[in-house]
């Protein structure tokens, strides 16, 4: 069993795929302002493992879009709840460069050992249109081919995304170490 600390059913749902045997944890932590998403995972990581015992994984996300500059990168959470999809689409209106990528970093820690990073990106473009009702967050914009992430199932999802990758990447170490 594995304590995963998130407020987003969106994100349990798709790393309980991975790992069966999650238990979200809604307990929230500080998500300093900070340069990178390892810097936000470490600090989060370090408030948690004071309040939890057990293995515990928390992840911290982004989209960083290349024409905005990175933006909204670490600001991701923020800038949903503040503008949305429809405001990332009026900020990328008229740009011919719509690549981003989103980004993933799992952090992990059991009693008495040192927290582990696990990262995972997937790179796709800014849609001119949001499209598909699954998924969460940025998913109706964010297209890899011809299809968003939000018209993606979980398990299709799983097969190409940010998270999945980085949640992979944890379970791979889990399982060499047994």
């Amino acid at each position: 069993m594995i304590y995963f600390v998130t407020s987003n059913k969106g994100k349990f749902a798709e790393a309980s795929a991975i790992f069966p045997d999650l238990v979200q944890k809604n307990i929230g932590y500080t998500e300093i302002q900070a340069d990178t998403l390892e810097e936000v995972a470490a600090f989060g990581m370090k408030e948690v493992l004071q309040r939890l015992r057990g293995p515990v994984m928390l992840e911290d996300a982004g989209l960083f879009i290349e024409a905005l500059h990175g933006f909204p990168g670490v600001y991701s959470a923020y800038v949903q709840k503040t503008i949305g999809n429809n405001g990332i689409l009026r900020l990328m209106d008229g740009l011919e460069n719509r690549n981003a990528f989103f980004k993933s970093v799992v952090s992990y820690a059991e009693p008495g050992q040192e927290p582990r990073m696990f990262q995972g990106c997937v790179h796709g473009i800014i849609g001119s249109e949001a499209r598909g009702k699954k998924g969460f967050g940025y998913d109706p914009i964010f297209y890899v081919g011809r299809a968003s992430l939000g018209e993606m199932e979980i398990p299709e999802k799983n097969r190409i995304s940010h998270r999945a990758i980085s949640m992979h990447g944890l379970k791979s170490w889990l399982e060499g170490r047994k």
